[in-house]
């Protein structure tokens, strides 16, 4: 369990980090009027909703010390993996989109 309790730092940091990105592809979106005809936008705030939740349940596991904390990485774990998805789904209807 000492091994599993040191992914939650990575998944802390590669969140919040993949969260500031998202920002920058939403304002890209309303900038360049991507959003009017198709769901990008919408993609990219579930993506956005999904890091922040997995941020903020890895950083409950570093600071939990109960059993709890196994829980919180796993939780914090599969949510960025969903967030992940639906980052890659929003990459591949932008790409779509510009190629038009």
């Amino acid at each position: 369990m000492a091994t599993e309790s040191n992914k939650s730092h990575h998944i802390l940091n590669t969140s919040a980090n993949l969260f500031g990105l998202c920002f920058v592809v939403f304002t890209s979106l309303k900038a360049l009027n991507l959003n009017r005809e198709t769901y990008i936008d919408e993609f990219t705030a579930a993506s956005m909703f999904l890091f922040m939740i997995s941020s903020a349940t890895s950083f409950l596991s570093i600071r939990s010390e109960t059993k709890r904390s196994f829980i919180y990485e796993r939780v914090a774990d599969y949510i960025f993996m969903v967030g992940l998805f639906t980052l890659f789904l929003t990459t591949m209807f932008i790409v779509f989109k510009v190629m038009q």
